[in-house]
């Protein structure tokens, strides 16, 4: 089974909300080919890209890759923007996997030049426009995704399936990554206290990296677009039924109920 025919077959399982029991055909070897399976991926899927999210590869690939981050897709309808007092839909497709995961969003403010380059943090920074709370809605119909690697995530959209977009904070805090903390609790019990320090570089170092791997792969971005810089507190997953929430202190807080793909 060729990367097209892996890419149709997760697709498929997207719209139609179905959960696959495994993975379809060979599992990708190396980034190459699982990144080919996702462009494969984004041009059978219909609907626009808004933004990327990244994520962290597992420290034997990161090892063999030399990368420690890879990114995936977020397409416009997938893309929920909230008040602050309301509590939102966190769509989960039964039979298949999702994992809540509380990060900051940073929004771009010009588009990424042409031509492939790499990026320091600082030079990110200038592409930042503004910065929000946020969740990403990561999620799979493969329900053995958790037990699988970063490349089966690369290959099905990175992994996600959706994004929250919640209050914007100062864009300074890029600049303090300590000062960016959350808590994020299920079902009223607290799994984790953080802050983006705790991931490497942090917020800004993410932005990089997606710009970086953006233009790799001949998809420069584009103003108005977002990053999803990296799970704050985790990587948590979740069933149907539960309810979730990212409390970034003064800044607001992010609050789910996990329901079936469809009804969000």
């Amino acid at each position: 089974m060729n990367s097209h025919d892996i890419a149709i077959i997760l697709a498929l399982a997207r719209e139609r909300g179905r959960g696959l029991s495994a993975f379809p055909g060979a599992l990708p070897n190396d980034l190459d080919q699982a990144y080919d399976i996702q462009a494969k991926g984004i041009e059978i899927w219909t609907d626009s890209i808004a933004g990327w999210k990244v994520g962290r590869l597992a420290p034997v690939l990161t090892e063999r890759f030399g990368v420690d981050r890879f990114i995936g897709p977020v397409f416009s309808n997938g893309v929920h923007r909230i008040d602050a007092a309301a509590e939102t839909d966190f769509p989960v497709f039964p039979g298949g996997s999702a994992a809540f995961e509380a990060e900051y969003v940073v929004v771009l403010g010009q588009d990424q030049p042409d031509g492939l380059r790499s990026y320091t943090p600082a030079e990110a920074r200038q592409f930042a426009l503004s910065v929000h709370i946020g969740v990403e809605v990561a999620g799979s119909p493969l329900s053995i995704m958790p037990d699988l690697d970063s490349l089966a995530s690369i290959s099905d959209f990175g992994n996600n399936n959706g994004q929250i977009i919640g209050a914007q904070i100062p864009i300074e805090a890029l600049d303090d990554p300590g000062s960016m903390g959350c808590a994020t609790t299920i079902d009223g019990m607290l799994v984790r206290t953080a802050t983006a320090a705790d991931l490497p570089g942090g917020p800004l170092t993410a932005l990089a990296f997606a710009l970086t791997q953006a233009a790799e792969l001949g998809r420069p971005l584009k103003a108005g677009e977002f990053v999803s810089t990296g799970a704050v507190t985790g990587m948590h997953w979740v069933r149907l039924g539960q309810r979730c929430s990212a409390d970034f202190g003064s800044w607001g807080r992010v609050d789910c109920v996990a329901v079936p793909v469809g009804r969000a």
